[in-house]
């Protein structure tokens, strides 16, 4: 490959600080807004770079209240217990299709895919969820999505391409298809069982439309919470009389933080398995 020219260098660096920019500079003003007062936040017209009189005051009034609180732990809950039984699930059913030999393998697939480009729609949604007793629970944020196709597809494709001579070793030696998941495909998977369980992780823990069609609102979880808060200011009664308060435009980015953090601390840890997984599955095959 031909070295560089000085003015691609420069290109280079230039698209990447521009990038850089634009990526930061949304959660700088997030973070900084919500760690300003009254007097800066006016000054600033609302979004404030960097406070002059930083005060945690914001999270003060959102978690005296035990709202948003309550809302995180429901969130934490929905989001692990979601992501296992949507992992559990999509493991199970990626193998079965991987396999050649599976009656009405390529059938139940098709199906699969189907819903990838038609979904059923609102009104059958909830009349689904209606007819099976989940309203007002929290497994109709669960059940209905059990099992994305993208992330079947995903899996199933690199199931298929794991050596098959693995395979073939186990079942001489008398291990069944269960033995053979658990103790040969599960642990060369990591990789993409890693970034498969951060793509359920990342939509339980966003998603509100469904919460808000099927749970009242003593069960909503945080993603809910953090809608009501950016839409209509600071509906809920988070703090009482006497107690701190702060500036609405406060309380909303301090929401959008909590709401972020959880994300940001566990895709580090993940991010060495994201490129290799998404790639294995997707490309070949």
């Amino acid at each position: 490959m031909e070295k560089p020219s000085a003015i691609g260098r420069v290109g280079k660096v230039i698209a990447i600080v521009v990038i850089a920019v634009l990526t930061i500079y949304p959660f700088l003003t997030v973070i900084s807004t919500s760690l300003s007062d009254s007097t800066d936040i006016a000054n600033a017209n609302g979004l404030v770079l960097f406070p002059l009189h930083p005060t945690l005051a914001a999270y003060q009034t959102i978690f005296a209240g035990g709202v948003v609180t309550a809302a995180l732990l429901r969130s934490i809950v929905i989001t692990v217990v979601g992501t296992i039984l949507s992992l559990a699930a999509t493991v199970g059913m990626a193998y079965g299709l991987s396999r050649r030999d599976l009656v009405f393998g390529k059938f139940i697939l098709l199906v699969a895919l189907f819903t990838m480009l038609f979904s059923p729609g609102i009104i059958p949604s909830f009349l689904m969820v209606k007819q099976l007793g989940l309203l007002d629970s929290y497994a109709s944020l669960i059940l209905p999505v059990l099992i994305s196709a993208f992330n079947l597809v995903v899996v199933r494709s690199f199931f298929m391409n794991l050596p098959q001579e693995l395979f073939e070793a186990a079942r001489i030696d008398g291990a069944g298809d269960f033995r053979i998941l658990t103790t040969v495909v599960l642990p060369l998977s990591k990789g993409v069982l890693a970034v498969v369980g951060l793509f359920y992780a990342v939509a339980y823990w966003n998603a509100f439309f469904n919460a808000m069609l099927y749970l009242n609102s003593d069960k909503w979880p945080l993603a809910m919470i953090l809608r009501q808060y950016v839409l209509l200011g600071s509906p809920l009664n988070t703090a009482t009389a006497g107690e701190i308060s702060a500036p609405s435009q406060a309380i909303q980015m301090a929401v959008v933080v909590i709401s972020l953090v959880p994300i940001l601390l566990v895709y580090p840890f993940l991010q060495k398995y994201f490129t290799k997984g998404v790639l294995t599955g997707a490309v070949k095959g």
